[in-house]
């Protein structure tokens, strides 16, 4: 393959080392004609002039550009590919997500990000940010308008039909003065450069904007990988803006106590979800679904273990028409009932206030610089592209001779309504989208087509690599930063269009880039981090758990443990199904019943002990099959879909580690049923795989979370599964009698986890006290029930706050391993039964179930004491 140098020489004739931005002028073809060109900084020649171009000075990188390839040297052009490897890497460590609806590959899949980031200059950032803090503004008061004495609607210069007539319009909050007296805490623009340069505004984001979170990736990628660039260029950094974001909310929630603000999400199969994880961990909010969260005298509560707690504020990442089922759409699980009228009563503050979505619409840009006048007393400093609203007649009559050449827009855009080029519609398809736009007029809004500045984006490829020019739109936030003031985020989300694409969208295939908004001044150093009070008065605070958070954090602990046991007894299987005691019934019966009990075969598939390569053949097909069993592979997807919900609580390492291990295990069970084979040699190495995953993700567990009470229900989460587990493994051999096997002896050792231990405290000793005294009574072994029951009371009592000594009655329901004793597990009744042991031992399967309904009641629904219901 060709080096950068090798293409620059044989392409322009010039001398490849002559400057590293000579170099990537000659790698970088000009941007598509008419287009402008963020590289060299002009619009890009003719066909027929694109030789000569190349050779004038404009041809060469702009000066902002030119510092930033002058960072790279000229051996760094060979180095690229290395640095996209890790920028890819760093995606995939990082767990950054875009959910598609309609991916056929799943709900899932990485961010993509372009290595190289946009430069805007400081002319052209002050150009945008006077533009930004206008439209912002003037949004904001145009809200208040429609919301209040609506004079704009009385004296006509808005239409109704695109106020009143938009279903994003809130009826419910008319006359309604939000707290805080602001509408609009954040705002986004889509921005566009016209061919000579100068921006527009093609679209406007009020509702739940996104991009704050996929933005702040991008920067800490991409500032990584351009260290000296970074550096050198004095690029403006983000924090002082989210900081600003979080004091203004902070300042007016409604309370005069430390305020709890909440980032409201609609769950981890949204979109964007990755984003609200993030944002919820940088912004250090409460990450909340609607669920989460109840109404009780026109206040909002957030259900924890401990109860109700007040929320002062939502950042909302939920469109308007979920927030709340009983006003709203009746149909929502995602809002909060009652939530619109807390808000009426100015008992929560939300970011943006409810009803923004006419905003929106694109139809709104056309009437915006009257609007500027008349509100502002200004001319609307940032122009929006040239947009005609189709119900006015006059604007209809104008726009359908030119349909071929503009853009095609919903005037009330919702979900599955996309934007049409006008160019890419045949001539009959043209002439049907006429009639629908005269018969519909309201429902249609007209943009003039612009075609879109194209920025460099390095491509690999399988003969040479390249600098390629893309189209591309930036993504521009205004925020809050206190009473009627707002701030611009000196940077943006920069949307590339894909190769065969004129427009920038992440769901039609698109990339992201780092915005690098470069300042003639001081780089601004503020971070998150709060100097102002001296360590002495910061009171100890613990971290409140909500109810769906702290269920997840049980179940997650439950699929952990579900998963390791699972996983340890099918390698058990079939280690003896291959081993020199597969003749042993007493252990095949142990082993058939215990894999039909743990969902790891089909009840109807005939026991080990009747046609042993079949369960075997049964047993690895179940593997990884989570449609008609619950066997590993089901317990593994359980555990992922518990820690998805849990993203803002758990590190990124665990959270790669649990990702990998089911992507690892799928694919094994994948390759093994392609052979049709069922290997057990195989089987056997994809699960002693999974169990140094497993390993991993029960030692972070252990070891790297808080001692807080979620952190209690998880552990407690586990211990139930395992004492449940451990107890009918233990019931089951003494039933099947394996235990008076000499190879069941060892299996039932081996499953408990002591093998090691065992004979280091007995030797070859066999007899059942030995096994009664590790397996049930030792409680320094973690894997022994005596020890799991003492652990288990202790996280309860904990849980419950109980004083040291005491025991909740809820810790009750679990066996006191004190009062247990080797002599009375050991006696037998006259038909050899070990009657008292299997009575214990069903006390402990029985307590497990119990104590899962009796924690769900108490601190998961809140059932079982109607003084501390959180119902809706």
């Amino acid at each position: 393959m060709e080096t950068p140098n090798d293409i620059a020489g044989s392409l322009f004739g010039r001398d490849p080392q002559e400057t590293p931005a000579a170099l990537a002028a000659a790698l970088a073809p000009p941007a598509a004609v008419g287009h402008f060109d963020e590289l060299r900084g002009s619009v890009s020649a003719p066909a027929g002039e694109v030789a000569r171009h190349a050779q004038e000075p404009s041809a060469l990188p702009t000066e902002h550009w030119t510092r930033f390839f002058d960072t790279l040297g000229l051996d760094g052009f060979n180095d690229l590919n290395r640095r996209t490897v890790n920028l890819q890497r760093q995606v995939r460590d990082n767990g950054i997500t875009y959910n598609v609806y309609a991916d056929a590959n799943g709900p899932q899949r990485p961010w993509s990000l372009d290595l190289f980031p946009l430069l805007i200059s400081p002319e052209s950032w002050h150009q945008l940010e006077a533009g930004v803090l206008q439209r912002v503004k003037l949004l904001d008061r145009i809200m208040a308008d429609v919301y209040g004495p609506q004079e704009l609607l009385s004296r006509n210069l808005l239409p109704p039909a695109l106020v009143q007539g938009h279903p994003g319009y809130l009826r419910a909050m008319h006359g309604v003065k939000p707290a805080g007296g602001m509408h609009l805490h954040i705002a986004a623009f889509d921005m566009a450069r016209d061919p000579n340069g100068d921006w527009w505004v093609v679209s406007q984001r009020t509702q739940a904007p996104s991009g704050l979170g996929y933005l702040l990736e991008n920067r800490l990628i991409t500032s990584r990988l351009f260290p000296e660039a970074f550096r050198d260029l004095k690029v403006q950094r983000l924090a002082a803006t989210y900081r600003a974001l979080m004091e203004s909310m902070r300042a007016m929630c409604p309370t005069t106590d430390e305020p709890r603000i909440v980032l409201l999400t609609p769950g981890p199969y949204n979109e964007t979800y990755f984003e609200h994880a993030y944002l919820a961990r940088y912004l250090g909010l409460t990450l909340v679904e609607g669920s989460d969260l109840t109404v009780r005298g026109e206040r909002l509560y957030l259900k924890t273990l401990q109860g109700l707690e007040p929320v002062h504020g939502i950042l909302k990442r939920l469109d308007d028409e979920f927030l709340d089922p009983l006003e709203l759409r009746s149909d929502s699980r995602l809002g909060v009932p009652g939530l619109l009228q807390a808000i009426r009563a100015g008992n929560v503050l939300v970011a943006n206030a409810p009803g923004s979505a006419f905003l929106e619409s694109t139809a709104l840009l056309g009437f915006l610089p009257a609007l500027s006048r008349h509100l502002l007393g200004e001319e609307i400093k940032l122009p929006s592209l040239p947009t005609w609203w189709c119900g006015e007649r006059a604007a209809l009559e104008a726009v359908l001779p030119h349909l071929a050449s503009s853009v095609i827009k919903h005037t009330y855009a919702g979900a599955g309504t996309s934007a049409v080029l006008g160019q890419t519609l045949s001539r009959r398809e043209l002439d049907e989208m006429a009639g629908r736009i005269v018969r519909e007029a309201q429902e249609y809004t007209v943009q003039a087509y612009l075609p879109l500045s194209q920025m460099p984006t390095w491509k690999q490829d399988r003969t040479a690599d390249r600098i390629l020019p893309r189209s591309m739109m930036v993504r521009v936030f205004a925020v809050s930063d206190g009473q009627q003031s707002w701030r611009v985020l000196p940077g943006g989300l920069t949307r590339i269009a894909s190769a065969t694409l004129e427009i920038a969208s992440m769901q039609r295939g698109g990339s992201s880039a780092d915005t690098w908004v470069i300042t003639d001044g001081e780089v601004d150093a503020t971070s998150l981090l709060h100097y102002e009070q001296p360590a002495v008065d910061i009171a100890h605070r613990t971290r409140s758990a909500s109810s769906r958070a702290a269920e997840n954090l049980f179940w997650l602990g439950r699929y952990t443990e579900r998963t390791e046991n699972t996983a340890r007894l099918a390698r058990l299987c079939l280690e003896s199904l291959n081993g020199e005691d597969q003749s042993s019934q007493p252990l095949m019966a142990w082993l058939s019943e215990m894999a039909v009990d743990n969902g790891l075969v089909l009840p109807a598939v005939p026991p080990a002990t009747q046609a042993r390569r079949v369960f075997e053949r049964s047993l690895i097909a179940s593997l990884g099959n989570t449609e008609e069993s619950t066997s590993v592979g089901y317990n593994l997807g359980a555990l992922r879909s518990a820690a998805s919900a849990l993203r803002e609580r758990l590190s990124q390492e665990q959270w790669n580690v649990i990702l990998r291990a089911e992507q690892s295990f799928i694919k094994g069970c994948k390759a093994m049923a392609e052979d049709g084979d069922y290997s057990s040699v195989e089987a056997l190495r994809v699960l002693e795989t999974l169990s140094g995953a497993t390993a991993a993700m029960t030692g972070a567990q252990t070891d790297r979370m808080t001692r807080d009470d979620g952190w209690r229900l998880l552990s407690s989460g586990r211990h139930i599964e395992r004492l449940g587990f451990l107890a009918s493994a233990l019931g089951w051999a003494f039933e099947t009698g394996a235990v008076l096997d000499e190879g069941g002896f060892e299996a039932l050792v081996a499953l408990f986890d002591s093998t090691i231990t065992f004979h280091a405290q007995y030797q070859q000793r066999h007899d059942i006290p030995a096994l009664l005294d590790l397996l049930v009574l030792d409680r320094d072994n973690p894997r022994s029930l005596g020890w799991v029951a003492q652990t288990l009371r202790g996280r309860l009592a904990k849980l419950a706050g109980s004083a040291p000594g005491e025991v909740p009655d809820i810790a009750l329901t679990v066996p006191n391993p004190q009062d247990w004793s080797l002599e009375a597990m050991c006696e037998r009744d006259a038909d050899g039964t070990y009657t008292r042991l299997l009575e214990l031992l069903q006390q402990c399967t029985d307590a497990a179930y119990r104590l899962s309904d009796d924690l769900g009641a108490r601190y998961f629904t809140h059932s079982t004491d109607s003084r501390r219901s959180v119902g809706a």
